[in-house]
């Protein structure tokens, strides 16, 4: 595995592999792999001559300096992970490689950056954008990929790639899951061990969500997720939306006719974890 930790190096080599006619299959990270990524990192492989693979934890998409600063790294551990893969290249690079200068780029996506995470989150997609495209830009990918656990992010990307006109198929990929249910994060690393145990009431409430649709209006059902979520006295619930699946904007009635998702947003203590699942 080839290991960079600049943007000339990263750059050079990529253009030499692109020269060869190589396909670029690419998986931007910001570390502390898990299965999630691994899937995303097998699939990247199996489709593309050359896996290149992005640890960077970008601190322009954290509005909290405190979740910064708390974001786990273990480069080393996560390097022996992308060798057992057979990984060709991992681009490493510090933050003032990424950002030698003050970076003031202001995106536009209009109601789909101001939902949800958006909404919770101030800056927290302009921060994406102006990572991603950076990526795009240095590694030239044919195509990237993204899990639907983070399904606002990849919604916000696939808007980059049609604004920006960039040359990238955008690969969105299922969520990975623990046995229990719990949806694979970075952020699980961070649970205690009692946490851990009570975190996957997350999805069995997104279940039995879906268990109520269409019985229950939107309005209803939102009421009685926070409503659970309340009866524990463990979590605190951030939100829980009902949204349709391209623009994500809130729905007030059940259409078979539109793609409809249940988006979740907690905080079990002070760690934040997001899930989401189809409802139509």
């Amino acid at each position: 595995m080839k290991v960079f930790e600049t943007i000339n190096e990263t750059t050079a080599y990529i253009d030499r592999q692109k020269a060869d006619s190589c396909s670029i299959g690419f998986v931007p990270t910001m570390g502390a792999l898990h299965e999630g990524h691994m899937e995303l990192m097998r699939k990247a492989k199996n489709e593309n001559d050359l896996l290149v693979v992005s640890v960077f934890v970008n601190p322009k998409q954290f509005n909290n300096p405190e979740d910064l600063k708390k974001y786990p790294r273990n480069l080393a551990k996560d390097m022996k992970a992308l060798n057992s893969l057979g990984c060709n290249v991992l681009f490493a690079p510090e933050a003032d490689e990424m950002y030698p200068k003050p970076e003031n780029t202001n995106y536009n996506f209009g109601q789909l950056e101001h939902v949800m995470e958006g909404a919770s989150r101030k800056g927290h997609f302009n921060g994406v954008a102006i990572v991603v495209r950076k990526l795009f830009e240095i590694v030239q990918p044919h195509k990237a990929y993204f899990g639907k656990k983070d399904y606002q992010q990849l919604a916000i990307i696939k808007e980059l790639v049609k604004k920006e006109s960039l040359a990238v198929e955008i690969v969105p990929c299922p969520i990975v899951r623990e046995k229990d249910g719990l949806a694979m994060s970075s952020r699980n690393e961070r649970l205690t061990d009692e946490e851990r145990k009570i975190a996957p009431f997350i999805y069995q409430i997104l279940q039995n969500a879906k268990n109520k649709v269409p019985q229950l209006s939107p309005e209803e059902l939102k009421t009685w997720v926070k409503t659970e979520f309340e009866k524990t006295g463990l979590f605190q619930l951030d939100y829980f939306e009902i949204a349709d699946d391209t623009y994500l904007q809130a729905l007030n009635s059940w259409n078979n006719s539109i793609g409809t998702m249940g988006f979740i947003a907690v905080f079990l203590d002070k760690v934040r974890l997001i899930d989401n699942i189809r409802f139509i």
